[in-house]
């Protein structure tokens, strides 16, 4: 995120890390990076630097509708991370444990904040991967992820194959006749729903019909990222690394290999080459709509909150005036 949370006071974060990590803080510094979390990075007096990262549990819908549902989806998604991290996966960039072996823990009613290493190396800039090179670096990434299922079969979640935040989607496109009040982006945004609501209803019963069809029992189930965009990559001086793995959930491979596959189909057969399981297509287009869709519905309750101008709520409106847009990618399927 952009912009501090208000309600978290530097002074609490560092008073938590001295408690929970024993690590004393000299100096910290918001990192306005990302979307849906808020993060700082740390340095203690032998200057060794950590990733702080705090999140809202009131705004992460594909983890649960409640406070509680949220911090235990994070507990058993960071508990994966370290799994995962501790079965071998180098490329795992997991939490540090506090002293009493918590991989996250509460920082007031609303709020959670985890410790992670700090990676020296540089990250994507955009959503896409640049070059064919670093495609095949991650698709062998997700091969050997993939593969390591059994290793967090106890701990990981199950996704659902439902919409994460359908309903605040469902209830702005109800009430696309009357006016949104909540901040400067409410009219505008609700503007856009409207002249799009025809679309988006279709695309709901297409992403409805796409569900049942992934839901048949020749579509495997393992431990996937969730979002291995190149934003959450880092090309180290060593090798490429995962962050941001609070999505971590058993689900269809295709829930990470739809953001990599393109139109050769060659990481499609790398995977296969790899693991023996050839990626299906129609489950590639559900993961591929379910993304689209979650991130309006997102859009859409960030807007219709009540909400002021910032870079945060610029990149929300700019995310749902796109996102409203993307019928005609699907024609084929709504044919």
């Amino acid at each position: 995120m952009k912009a501090l949370p208000e309600e978290i006071e530097t002074s609490a974060l560092i008073d938590c890390l001295a408690d929970a990590w024993g690590f004393d803080v000299a100096t910290i510094d918001y990192a306005p990076v990302g979307f849906g979390s808020y993060h700082w990075v740390a340095t203690d007096s032998g200057g060794t630097r950590r990733f702080v990262t705090v999140d809202d549990l009131e705004w992460k819908p594909w983890l649960g509708d409640t406070r509680e549902s949220v911090f235990d989806g994070l507990v058993r998604a960071f508990g994966s991370a370290v799994a995962l991290r501790d079965a071998g996966l180098g490329f795992v960039v997991a939490p540090i444990r506090t002293t009493d072996g918590e991989t996250v823990r509460r920082i007031r009613a609303r709020h959670s904040i985890a410790l992670f290493p700090f990676v020296e190396g540089q990250p994507g800039r955009q959503f896409e991967y640049a070059t064919a090179g670093e495609r095949a670096a991650v698709v062998t990434m997700l091969a050997e992820l993939h593969q390591a299922t059994s290793a967090v079969d106890s701990v990981a979640r199950r996704i659902d194959l439902d919409l994460p935040g359908r309903g605040y989607l469902e209830a702005g496109l109800q009430d696309v006749n009357q006016a949104w009040s909540g901040g400067p982006f409410s009219e505008p945004s609700r503007q856009a729903l409207a002249r799009h609501a025809a679309d988006l209803a279709e695309l709901l019963v297409l992403f409805d019909r796409l569900s049942r069809d992934v839901a048949r029992p020749s579509i495997q189930w393992v431990v996937t990222h969730g979002e291995p965009h190149a934003v959450n990559v880092i090309r180290t001086d060593v090798r490429h690394v995962l962050v941001d793995w609070d999505t971590v959930a058993l689900a269809p491979p295709e829930r990470d290999l739809w953001m990599l596959v393109g139109d050769t189909g060659d990481e499609a057969t790398a995977y296969a080459d790899a693991t023996g399981y050839q990626p299906d297509e129609v489950a590639l287009d559900f993961f591929r709509l379910r993304w689209d869709l979650a991130d309006l519905a997102a859009f859409t309750r960030v807007l219709r909150s009540p909400h002021r101008e910032s870079e945060d709520t610029v990149k929300a409106y700019n995310g749902l005036t796109k996102c409203v847009a993307i019928r005609d990618r699907w024609a084929a399927l709504l044919a």
